[in-house]
């Protein structure tokens, strides 16, 4: 029989224990939920009421950008003057589609904050089916952060987001949905110095808004989550899928048909592009001086987190009398005779003494605004510039070569291939020294030196230096290395002040709309010995006054200075397509106690008819640097490098040479005594094998023996009698930053904190001359406008 229930048996004491306990459990969480709640509508009410204000000129206005030099001179006003502000009934209803669709489906339903588009953007982040398409903040709230909020990733946080929610309410109570798109679209930051749709249309297009396409526009709608990545010209795969997500964004939100979206999607997100821009990133005289600095200026800026459509005032390390010089002698020089138009260059000058790049020179006769840069380009083979930096440095370092070090110039192939090195005269000298090899460039010596070190020591060397390459190194990288003139001036930078390396950096202040301002620096670090820089250095300076050297053309009269030349030889297969001896690439970087100037001359198209260059025209890259360094110098003093304690001085064969004191089979007490050691001395590594080199790197060269000139004049101090005034030269165009005319600011109404106070300038108290040895990023709080000490 089944078993009889009793209805009305009454639960046992355990289960009336259990469920009150959920009971109380459930108030529990649910007395935090509303606890947490209204903690969180108070915190939100309290940080509401410090808000700043919003005005209509501030969500109306462009928000630019400033920057400037190391003077405090205004160089650039980004977006000011090249704005064309576009009223509502003129902005195509197919672009305002676009941008709701894409930025923010809702818009017309939501009064500034969105909480359906909250949830949804937490939970495609949670389970991670975003498409990208869209995020939390609504375009109102978008609004509200371009007009009174920095944009710094660092500065996303609650307090930002409570107050951003609260003024995009207030401006969706005061505002039309149609007056806040006009807002918007006006406002936004299109990539190029470029500040709203109608001005990037004109500048992308050379048409206004109502003349573009369906598919025009919605490459403009896309173009602001990411202006860099989005870039037509330099990322068009990148462009045509976001685009197209913006032509997709349309369909789902039924503003525009399938087949109308297909159609667009047809087009070629290049198609109509304009090849010359009507409008530039700034209308101020300085503009064609400036472009390649302050496109690596802008890059600089958005690595560090910042946008550059947040108001910010950014001061650079920019010497615009150096940067004057350097485009004057790129472009107009009367002593330089330039092939053609067609011919390029791609240059840096950076203060040795602090990494700050100071000047920057991208090109020559190009009009177009944020071209090719090709200071910082890293896809053309460095030559010979790289044997101090991977080679006879880390020898030096590593294996304690001396000046003197016996190096053998004879056949040499590279292990495991039939790849044969030859140097650019197709000539042995047998064995020589290292100094010799140094001075006149020879290819074989260097590799040998290098088997010596061992590629993996000499890539730690470089790894010092700044230079990290995404693959492991092989021999031939000894003679050429894919590095930009900007890696390799601040690499000989450390050769020029003692052996600390300082990363190149442009930017030494950002003043925020909200007045933080925060300070940078490089902080230096050791990357060799003293003895290594200065016995490098020592050699680098027969490059220039030795009769026998690679880079007598380069030389300043009466200037304390060492470089290097570097030329890259075009491929095997391609030699009987050009005249005997010509060159790709030609290379010289050099440097003073002051300063460091590496040049990359060249063709961007090497292998088209006509573009290589001659034995005689890979000298322009040693007759800017003379030109440029001189103007540089005029103003400054002209002190030599002085030879520290542990390095001892030695004659050999009539010659001052030097070495590291305890060098194998020397004696530190008895310098003059001293004897050699053979030829790639005992002091070994197992030989590197590399693959066959895809070009070979060559030197041009003269025979002969090293002389014994000028260039053993290295024991001085910096005292008054081994400091000397240098001839202005050529370099009456440009010079010293300490020179420049008084400081000018913006006329806004910023005041100067004590704790960051300008200081006037003078030829001998420059930041110039400081070293950054211990420096940081420091952040306060601050509305100053001006910054004199360079």
């Amino acid at each position: 029989m089944p078993r009889k229930t009793n209805p009305g048996k009454k639960p046992r004491h355990s289960q009336i224990k259990k469920r009150s306990k959920l009971k109380t459990a459930l108030l529990i969480i649910l007395g935090l939920i509303v606890l947490a709640g209204a903690s969180g509508l108070g915190l939100f009410i309290y940080y509401a009421q410090s808000a700043p204000k919003l005005t209509y000129n501030s969500l109306s206005s462009d928000n630019s950008t400033k920057f400037y030099d190391s003077k405090g001179k205004l160089i650039s006003r980004m977006g000011a003057q090249n704005r064309d502000y576009v009223k509502s009934a003129d902005i195509p209803t197919n672009l305002k589609n676009a941008v709701v669709s894409i930025e923010d489906r809702r818009f017309y339903k939501h009064h500034g904050v969105d909480p359906i588009r909250i949830m949804g953007a937490a939970t495609a982040n949670v389970t991670g089916s975003s498409l990208g398409l869209q995020g939390g903040s609504t375009l109102t709230q978008q609004l509200v952060k371009l007009s009174v909020f920095s944009t710094a990733a660092s500065d996303q946080t609650f307090k930002r987001k409570a107050q951003e929610a609260w003024l995009a309410i207030q401006v969706e109570n005061k505002y039309s949905k149609s007056q806040i798109l006009e807002f918007y679209i006006n406002k936004v930051y299109m990539g190029n110095g470029v500040y709203g749709m109608q001005t990037a249309a004109e500048y992308y297009y050379n048409k206004p808004l109502s003349k573009l396409s369906l598919a025009q526009l919605a490459m403009l709608a896309g173009m602001p989550q990411s202006p860099t990545n989005y870039n037509p010209y330099k990322y068009p795969s990148y462009a045509t899928k976001r685009r197209n997500d913006v032509l997709q964004a349309m369909v789902k939100n039924k503003v525009i048909t399938s087949d109308q979206a297909t159609q667009a999607e047809a087009q070629n997100v290049q198609s109509g592009l304009a090849k010359t821009h009507t409008k530039t990133n700034t209308s101020l005289k300085t503009a064609k001086y400036i472009d390649a600095y302050l496109q690596d200026a802008i890059s600089e800026l958005e690595k560090k987190g910042y946008k550059v459509n947040s108001g910010l005032k950014v001061y650079t390390n920019l010497n615009m009398k150096a940067q004057k010089s350097m485009y004057k002698t790129a472009n107009s020089s009367t002593t330089i005779a330039y092939p053609s138009k067609n011919f390029q260059l791609g240059a840096t000058m950076v203060n040795v003494n602090n990494g700050k790049v100071v000047a920057m020179q991208g090109n020559r006769k190009t009009k177009v605004s944020f071209g090719l840069n090709r200071a910082v380009q890293t896809d053309r083979s460095s030559g010979s510039t790289a044997k101090p930096l991977m080679d006879f440095g880390p020898a030096i370092e590593y294996l304690k070569y001396p000046t003197y070090q016996p190096v053998k110039d004879t056949p040499y192939t590279y292990p495991g291939t039939d790849k044969s090195l030859m140097d650019f005269d197709n000539k042995y000298q047998g064995t020589i020294t290292m100094r010799k090899a140094l001075v006149e460039s020879r290819n074989i010596p260097a590799i040998r030196t290098l088997e010596n070190v061992g590629v993996d020591r000499a890539q730690g060397f470089l790894a010092n230096l700044g230079m990290k390459f995404d693959k492991p190194l092989e021999l031939q990288n000894g003679i050429g290395l894919y590095v930009s003139s900007k890696q390799e001036a601040a690499a000989y930078a450390a050769f020029a002040n003692g052996g600390t390396y300082y990363e190149p950096y442009l930017i030494k202040k950002v003043v925020q709309s909200n007045g933080k301002t925060t300070n940078y620096k490089s902080k230096g670090k050791r990357a060799m010995s003293e003895s290594t820089a200065f016995m490098i250095t020592n050699m680098l300076k027969g490059v220039m006054d030795s009769s026998d050297g690679s880079g007598t053309a380069a030389k300043i009269s009466g200037l304390y200075e060492a470089g290097k030349t570097g030329t890259t030889q075009y491929p095997s297969d391609y030699l009987n397509k050009v005249p005997e001896g010509s060159s790709m690439d030609a290379w010289f970087t050099g440097y003073t106690r002051h300063y460091a100037l590496s040049i990359w001359t060249g063709y961007d198209r090497q292998f088209k008819t006509g573009h290589y260059i001659t034995q005689e025209q890979s000298k322009l890259s040693q007759e800017y640097y003379r030109e440029v360094m001189a103007a540089a110098s005029a103003n400054k003093s002209n002190i030599d490098w002085q030879q520290p304690s542990d390095v001892v001085q030695t004659e050999k064969n009539g010659k001052t040479e030097y070495y590291v004191a305890g060098y194998p089979g020397t004696s530190t007490d008895d310098s003059s005594s001293q004897t050699g050691v053979t030829a790639d001395s005992s002091v070994t590594t197992a030989a590197t094998t590399s693959s066959s080199a895809n070009s070979q790197v060559t030197e041009p060269t003269t025979s002969g023996t090293t002389s014994n000139s000028s260039n053993n004049n290295y024991g001085g101090s910096t005292s008054s009698s081994n400091q000397t005034q240098v001839p202005s030269g050529s370099g009456s165009n440009g010079g010293d930053d300490d020179t420049d005319d008084n400081a000018t600011t913006d006329s806004s109404t910023d005041t100067t904190s004590s704790s960051d106070s300008a200081t006037s300038d003078s030829s001998t108290s420059d930041d110039d001359n400081q070293t950054d040895s211990n420096t940081t990023t420091t952040t306060t709080t601050d509305t100053d406008n001006t910054d004199n000490n360079d």
